[in-house]
């Protein structure tokens, strides 16, 4: 997965630096501080330096355009026209983050002469550049503070993750494994849409692209994959080795399958039939589809292509993102009880995840080894990718609270979320909204990241709290 590339350019207005001679290299040094800031942020960053003038914004502009950034940030040090970061918002491609951070908390008003409150003055354009990027059809965002203000680089930091949601989105490829669960008319999506909307590619594989591959999987690779899932694993009772044996077959064949298509995320179902080769194939699957999750390649059964992007939004915002849906509503309890059956994000577990045995999936064919846990308590995000009727995507979010008390032992994740509601109003509200029956759930309250992401994307989010 590529870095999220961030565009840095910092400016000033020209006519100051004759009459205040001290002025630039104070200004120079705090974007120097800047950029060493954002260095040492999990980004790339392309660093344009410092300009005074519209005709310097403009060949800003062409470099930032040739580099492609996911995300540009103008910092303005003072003053400065729109004139000279109109450019950079047009011609990039990219959205603008605007910083106006100050050298210190306030100013010294007994000392400063004109000259000193200049290097203070970065909120004064702020609104000319709101009202310029209005007119010119530009997306204006900010962020406020000072260089080491906590607060607003907290606030800038949202934003470099947001630009790595855009960045997996943009670039990713996404893989789509064997056919639609008949009837599921809710999580069917158009490939073409998801590059349309989003960018990246949808790669359409067969069954039969992970079938030739488990059949090249050697007894060596098998047992030394049967040993690291022991490692990362209890072993319930119920696990019979040949199943087990199986699972870590196929997710040797998996890695391979993500390997040889350089995939970033991937959405699979196969039906099968009669214990034949596929269906076996298709259920051993959620051991490896588990181990891709954890090392952030979101693996989702059903064919649920947009509950595999979503779980990689949550991924990259770095919650883990967790496959699930509505179990049951605890109305003594007051919690919704959620999770799902397959592959499961392990970061997010409680504890050690558990791989179970089991007989049979549920409204799924085959049998095999499961993952089970229960989900961290602590807050946790409902992220979830819907479509409206025409066609256009947005993105569904809810933050509660997983709390202790007694779950299902079925191979599966579970978890018990309060709302801080009636569990059935937060359940008709949730519906309401339109998510189709899967999401993905992370950890931490994620809203305000999701708004950020929503943002960069040009896509509606509806927070569900009744």
């Amino acid at each position: 997965m590529v870095k999220s590339r961030i565009g840095l350019v910092a400016g000033g207005l020209g006519a100051y630096w004759p009459q205040f001679p001290d002025l630039l290299p104070q200004l120079q040094a705090s974007a120097r501080r800047v950029s060493e800031r954002f260095s040492a942020l999990d980004c790339e960053v392309v660093d344009v330096g410092f300009i005074s003038d519209a005709q310097e914004g403009a060949a800003a502009a062409e470099k930032l355009r040739a580099a492609d950034c996911d995300l540009i940030v103008g910092f303005l040090t003072t003053y400065m026209t729109a004139s000279m970061l109109v450019p950079v918002a047009q011609r990039s491609g990219a959205p603008v983050l605007l910083l106006n951070l100050q050298p210190t908390e306030a100013m010294d008003h007994a000392t400063f002469d004109t000259g000193a409150w200049l290097a203070y003055c970065g909120a004064c354009p702020l609104p000319e550049m709101a009202n310029a990027f209005e007119r010119c059809g530009i997306d204006f965002r900010s962020v406020s503070g000072y260089l080491e203000d906590e607060r607003a680089w907290a606030r800038i930091d949202r934003w470099i993750r947001a630009a790595g949601v855009r960045a997996a989105l943009r670039h990713g490829r996404h893989g789509l494994l064997g056919h639609l669960y008949p009837g599921m008319m809710d999580v069917i999506t158009d490939p073409t849409q998801v590059s349309a909307q989003l960018g990246g590619h949808v790669e359409i594989l067969e069954i039969d692209d992970l079938r030739v591959r488990v059949e090249k999987v050697t007894d060596a690779e098998t047992s030394a994959r049967m040993e690291l899932a022991r490692e990362i694993f209890t072993l319930d009772d119920s696990v019979k080795d040949d199943d087990f044996r199986w699972g870590a077959t196929v997710s040797v064949a998996l890695d391979r399958l993500v390997e040889d298509f350089s995939l970033d995320s991937l959405a699979y179902y196969h039906r099968g039939l009669d214990g034949e080769t596929h269906e076996r194939v298709a259920a051993g699957m959620i051991l490896g589809a588990s181990l891709l999750t954890a090392r952030g390649v979101p693996a989702a059964g059903e064919y649920e292509l947009r509950t595999s992007l979503a779980m990689l939004v949550m991924d990259k915002l770095g919650a883990g993102g967790s496959f699930t849906e509505l179990q049951a509503l605890n109305f003594r309890d007051n919690v919704v009880e959620m999770g799902h059956d397959g592959p499961a994000h392990l970061a997010i577990s409680a504890r050690k995840p558990l791989l179970r045995g089991l007989g049979v999936y549920h409204g799924k064919r085959g049998w095999g080894v499961s993952v089970e846990f229960d989900v961290q308590q602590g807050p946790v995000t409902l992220c979830g990718l819907g479509q409206r009727r025409d066609g256009s995507f947005n993105l569904i979010a809810s933050e509660g609270t997983v709390v202790p008390g007694p779950l299902l032992q079925i191979g599966n994740t579970t978890s018990r979320v309060d709302f801080g509601c009636d569990p059935g109003e937060w359940t008709d509200a949730w519906s309401a909204s339109g998510v189709a029956h899967h999401w993905a759930l992370g950890t931490g309250h994620r809203a305000a990241d999701l708004a950020a992401v929503a943002d960069l994307m040009h896509l509606d989010l509806t927070v569900v709290a009744p």
